[in-house]
């Protein structure tokens, strides 16, 4: 950190505290080069996530609509939409992609459904992947009962 009163760069931190809001932290800094003291606050940056759109228009992540699908999707069933969107953002996050296509964010979702309620996954794989007819649907239930059925086997042999 560069001193304000004689530009040199090296300085010590004498004593730290986060602010009020809890989102920055106050600094007390001595010069090494002239001991004057000064302040600094420092902030965590946050990353915005841009969203690519099937028609191919960006918008910046918006957690609200990812909410809105999976509250539907998990409605009258033991599952918390929040702690799902609150994972989903985390890998975003954390795993600094700064775009990413709504099909991404789609397939994470049914992803960490299906692990956790077959039902809260099919009505948001109907709505997400816009089953058109009874078929699709039929087919798509039918793969998932294979998987079921294979994990209560296996389940029964242990």
């Amino acid at each position: 950190m560069k001193c304000p009163f004689c530009n040199h760069f090296d300085s010590k931190v004498i004593d730290s505290r986060p602010v009020s809001d809890g989102a920055s932290i106050r600094r007390r800094r001595e010069c090494l080069a002239c001991q004057k003291r000064f302040t600094t606050f420092e902030m965590l940056e946050s990353m915005q996530i841009m969203v690519i759109k099937k028609n191919g228009t960006k918008e910046l992540f918006d957690r609200s609509k990812l909410l809105a699908g999976l509250f539907k999707a998990c409605q009258k069933r033991p599952i918390n939409p929040e702690e799902i969107a609150d994972e989903i953002e985390s890998e975003l996050l954390n795993g600094l992609i700064a775009e990413v296509t709504t099909a991404q964010i789609g397939e994470m979702a049914m992803e960490k459904l299906k692990k956790l309620d077959d039902v809260a996954y099919v009505r948001f794989a109907s709505v997400y992947r816009e089953f058109t007819d009874a078929d699709t649907f039929l087919s798509e239930l039918k793969t998932l009962l294979k998987k079921t059925s294979r994990k209560a086997r296996k389940k029964n042999e242990d």
